[in-house]
């Protein structure tokens, strides 16, 4: 009741912030997340959140933070809750971004590694079965299917397709489109169980110099982590959907990961885990593309135009895969190089 509220920016979700400055000098952040209402329904009766599995209420953050930081992590920590009605007040990890420590010239070979040994050692913790919550429930990371992976490719043709062409999709190139893509989807949901919490990027990543170890690492919004292949997460990082990261870094931190892992973990397919990798890249940043003209269209957020050219980038990377080359044969007919790198106007 004493402290001072300001805002505080957010991101490209519904929730509002605050840090709230206390008397002493110290600040905490308030998180506004009242629980959302289902959207209209765009599949099988059911809304765009509901089958791509997004998080609508605070349960899910309170739970899978509170396992990260049980595994030695930073998450932040929750001084109060109010779960019903989607208050939180978190322990304030800072300002200092990765992308705003890499404005100030800190390394980026060096944050990006960091963040990269935060992955590897992720890989020892057990799946988020059953995380308990103070209220004496508990939450279970939910798994991907077949209906959220083709939701989010559908990002593509439902936005940025008719945005660049002026036209619907046509339902023969909807229909091969999908055949093309399901067999990459299978063998996305075929991968087994690990902890994957979707946007491990640099607006979700905080330097925290004052810690040591894995605890330099800062890690927020997580609300909407999975069960599913420990390569998505790496893929968020390495390739960054709002700040380049130089081919070169990205294979030698690839190169890493393989290496310290495989030492760690005798079994490890690395040739395997590079597709997973490759197919996911694919995966993200058809959705990316889409995701940027909704924001846009729909939402009146034109500030994310800026990162398209750098998602069409990551994506001719993962389609250049052998074993995405039908795939990359759709994208190279229907969406040739000019289409990709047309200006879109607000």
């Amino acid at each position: 009741g004493d402290a001072s509220p300001a805002f505080l920016q957010g991101d490209a979700s519904r929730r509002a912030y605050a840090r709230l400055h206390q008397p002493d000098g110290t600040t905490l952040v308030l998180m506004d997340s009242p629980k959302q209402p289902e959207g209209p329904p765009v599949r099988d009766g059911r809304s765009y959140s509901q089958i791509a599995h997004l998080a609508e209420e605070v349960r899910p953050f309170v739970a899978i933070g509170d396992a990260l930081r049980r595994a030695g992590l930073s998450a932040p920590d929750v001084v109060a809750q109010d779960l019903e009605r989607g208050f939180l007040i978190l322990e304030d990890l800072g300002d200092l971004t990765y992308g705003a420590g890499l404005a100030q010239g800190l390394s980026q070979a060096e944050l990006y590694r960091a963040a990269t040994d935060v992955l590897i050692a992720m890989r020892q913790m057990p799946p988020g079965r059953d995380l308990p919550l103070p209220d004496g429930t508990t939450y279970s990371l939910p798994r991907f299917d077949r209906a959220a992976l083709e939701i989010e490719i559908d990002l593509l043709l439902d936005w940025y397709w008719p945005e660049v062409k002026g036209a619907p999709v046509p339902e023969a190139v909807r229909a091969e489109f999908y055949r093309l893509w399901s067999p990459v989807l299978d063998r996305l949901l075929a991968e087994p169980a690990g902890w994957f919490l979707r946007d491990y990027h640099s607006p979700n990543l905080m330097w925290l110099p004052d810690r040591t170890g894995l605890a330099r690492v800062g890690i927020i919004d997580y609300q909407d982590a999975l069960a599913e292949s420990w390569a998505y997460d790496l893929l968020c990082l390495l390739q960054d959907n709002r700040l380049d990261v130089p081919a070169a870094l990205e294979a030698e931190l690839l190169a890493y990961y393989c290496r310290e892992v495989a030492r760690r973990e005798p079994g490890f397919d690395e040739a395997h885990f590079r597709s997973i990798y490759a197919a996911f890249g694919a995966e993200r940043h058809t959705r990316i593309v889409g995701l940027w003209i909704r924001l846009l269209r729909r939402d009146q957020k034109p500030g994310y135009l800026k990162h398209m050219a750098r998602a069409w980038d990551y994506l001719t990377r993962n389609l250049a895969h052998p074993g995405l080359s039908t795939l990359r044969q759709w994208y190279d007919t229907h969406l040739p190089p000019e289409l990709r790198n047309r200006a879109i106007v607000p």
